[in-house]
């Protein structure tokens, strides 16, 4: 199976990823949603748009309990690595997240499309001026702008907010051009991402599926299973590509 999708991927004439919560697990982030998901200890409407706006102190202390004082600490895997070699070879040309936390880009990837943004990044509700959060102190919350006092945010998507561009433009332009989609740790329930894999689908792509258990994909849309934790999966598949000759490794 592995040799397979080496080949897959080898002979493609454009692979992109599409990467889930499960290539992040083993860096120890714990998924949003399933018996170990972070919304079974916090409650989903802390992060909904309108809430923010209501209770901004209240949002932004389990914002950053969970996705700073958390995620913070975390470092990519390899998986992720394994990705960024895959993209420096030619043989991955991009990656689709639906992450948050940056390790694709930690881990060397260049062309990452953050589908639902970035923790790396706060943006003023009041000007939209964007600042790396490593020049923001939170100890305080909520974080002001020192531009224009107005309140900062996280650059990621709440409940009830449209997903940001040129991100949605991007990462559907490419399920029009790709033909194969390496799916990596994702269980096809968050809409509008898991739109994606199948419109790719539809214009012809091969898809190569990586999940510990069978998703929403494997049984409609998935040509190639690879049943694995994804540390497991990309390991192996690495080792294929190994054995040819002309990948460069």
């Amino acid at each position: 199976m592995y040799a397979k999708a080496a080949d897959i991927i080898k002979k493609a004439r454009r692979c992109v990823a599409f990467t889930g919560a499960g290539i992040s697990v083993e860096s120890g982030i714990p998924p949003f949603r399933g018996e170990n998901g972070l919304w079974n200890r916090y409650d989903p409407t802390t992060f909904d748009i309108g809430y923010f706006h209501a209770h901004t102190k209240e949002s932004w202390t389990a914002i950053r309990e969970i996705f700073y004082d958390l995620f913070g600490k975390v470092l990519p895997n390899a998986a992720h690595y394994a990705l960024a070699e895959l993209e420096a070879a030619g043989l991955v040309k991009s990656v689709i997240t639906q992450n948050v936390d940056n390790l694709h880009h930690d881990a060397g990837s260049r062309v990452v499309h953050e589908f639902h943004g970035s923790l790396k990044k706060l943006v003023c509700l009041s000007c939209r001026s964007h600042y790396p959060i490593s020049t923001i102190d939170l100890a305080l919350v909520p974080p002001a702008c020192t531009r224009c006092q107005g309140i900062l945010k996280p650059d990621v998507i709440f409940f009830g907010e449209p997903i940001p561009e040129p991100a949605h433009t991007l990462s559907f332009a490419e399920t029009r051009q790709a033909d194969c989609f390496l799916l990596i740790g994702t269980t096809g329930t968050v809409a509008p991402a898991n739109l994606i894999p199948a419109a790719a689908k539809s214009n012809g792509a091969v898809i190569i599926e990586i999940n510990p258990v069978p998703s929403e994909y494997t049984s409609r849309i998935t040509d190639l299973f690879l049943q694995a934790r994804a540390t497991e999966a990309m390991e192996n598949l690495m080792e294929e590509m190994d054995r040819r000759d002309d990948h460069p490794r």
